[in-house]
């Protein structure tokens, strides 16, 4: 594809992705929101809440590497257009079921059909952007997922004043169909001559990414850091919200509002910075580095409840936590076009892979503790499954920040090589 400077079908290429990762961020945060409701309805505990919720990261996460392969064989058009058919199938389960059981199957099925929403997103923006754009690109595709995660918040909780937590899934599953669709109609397809290549030559690309050195520098914090971004954001800030600062619904609602508004800001003052960074020659481990660090002060000052307001701090959170819009964007730049769609699901699957152990081990963690008199659980319990969390960041960001042996950014003989074919 030609940059988006010289391509008047760029536009076709991002919006309905873009769409795809605000609804894929929608169903990923919307149980925060709905989950008294899940919990009174369902009867369920903290370790069952958090199960039910993570599901989405756990099939979300076993699709990643397929995805990889698939993506550049196939393009994002076409493979993006099926999974979001399951997603529909799957928000339709949920609003239908009656017991946990379908519940949770449905939730999965959910996590599975919305899994490419964000890399099949990236491969479209390799595919159409100029690489020295890709931050700022990517940052507006971060946006987007915090806006639906806004959508999640404030705008759902008023639709549940008029509207049970099942007509809402299906009102989700008819938008998710609906978006398929424009993506299917919209996008333009995929090349024949770059789609060439057998399984064994994708795979070996796959090898590639997880042989690197400059990726496994990178992956750990930046898992570490999306993953409780995730599981606090989706799920756990509202009930350390209720539980532990004792604040009612509606200021619980106005939140997550505007965490979700910082979301979407920080996604783009981000990639803003990481564009102007990169064009200033800047490493991109420093700015990730500084950034990760400011989300874990921040994680520290909540755990420590500090004398500031508390929204001000739950915004800033929510901001950092979109930091991995620069993880991408170092990758894209190092591994180039052919490998692009390998390396952001093998990040990816990391990703939600930690998202989907911190959602749940959080709920397991806080279930130790015994509930007190009125339902709840002791603040303890919820500090000190936070504060695992946090230590396992801290750890991580201590590998990100010891210097790397030096190692060049793969050229495009050696990408041919891994892929069996041309760049």
């Amino acid at each position: 594809m030609k940059s988006v400077s010289s391509n008047p079908a760029a536009g076709l290429v991002f919006a309905p992705f873009a769409l795809g990762y605000f609804l894929s961020y929608l169903f990923r945060t919307v149980n925060a929101v709905i989950a008294p409701n899940l919990a009174a309805d369902l009867g369920l505990s903290s370790a069952d809440l958090g199960l039910l919720t993570s599901a989405y990261f756990l099939t979300f996460a076993l699709a990643q590497v397929p995805l990889g392969i698939v993506l550049d064989q196939y393009g994002p058009r076409l493979v993006q257009t099926f999974l979001f058919t399951l997603a529909a199938i799957g928000a339709a389960m949920f609003a239908l079921g009656t017991s946990f059981t379908t519940l949770l199957v449905a939730r999965a099925l959910i996590g599975l059909g919305v899994s490419g929403a964000f890399v099949a997103a990236l491969k479209a923006v390799v595919l159409a952007f100029p690489k020295e754009r890709l931050a700022l690109v990517n940052g507006c595709l971060v946006m987007f997922g915090g806006l639906g995660a806004y959508v999640a918040a404030g705008p759902t909780d008023a639709l549940l004043g008029e509207a049970s937590w099942r007509e809402v899934f299906l009102l989700l599953a008819w938008l998710t169909a609906i978006i398929g669709l424009m993506i299917f109609v919209l996008v333009p397809e995929k090349p024949r001559a770059q789609t060439a290549g057998s399984l064994a030559d994708a795979l070996a690309g796959l090898r590639t990414v997880y042989r690197d050195g400059h990726f496994w520098r990178i992956a750990p914090a930046s898992s570490c850091a999306i993953g409780a971004a995730w599981a606090i954001q989706g799920l756990w800030a509202g009930r350390w919200l209720a539980e532990v600062e004792g604040l009612d619904r509606a200021t619980i609602v106005s939140y997550l509002s505007a965490m979700s508004g910082a979301l979407a800001a920080g996604a783009l003052l981000i990639g803003l910075a990481g564009d102007r960074l990169k064009r200033a020659g800047v490493n991109p481990r420093y700015p990730l580095a500084a950034a990760f660090s400011a989300f874990a002060l921040l994680q520290a000052a909540i755990l420590s409840h500090v004398p500031v307001p508390g929204i001000a701090l739950w915004c800033g959170f929510a901001a950092f936590g979109s930091t991995t819009v620069l993880s991408y964007a170092a990758l894209g730049d190092h591994f180039g076009k052919a490998l692009a769609g390998r390396a952001n699901a093998a990040l990816n699957l990391l990703h939600i892979g930690m998202a989907f152990v911190m959602q749940w081990g959080i709920g397991v963690l806080i279930d130790r503790w015994p509930v007190e008199a009125g339902g709840h659980h002791p603040r303890i319990a919820y500090e000190m499954a936070f504060a695992a969390v946090l230590l396992a960041q801290v750890m991580a960001l201590a590998w990100l920040l010891i210097p790397p042996r030096k190692q060049p950014a793969l050229g495009a003989a050696e990408v041919a090589g891994a892929v069996g074919v041309g760049t």
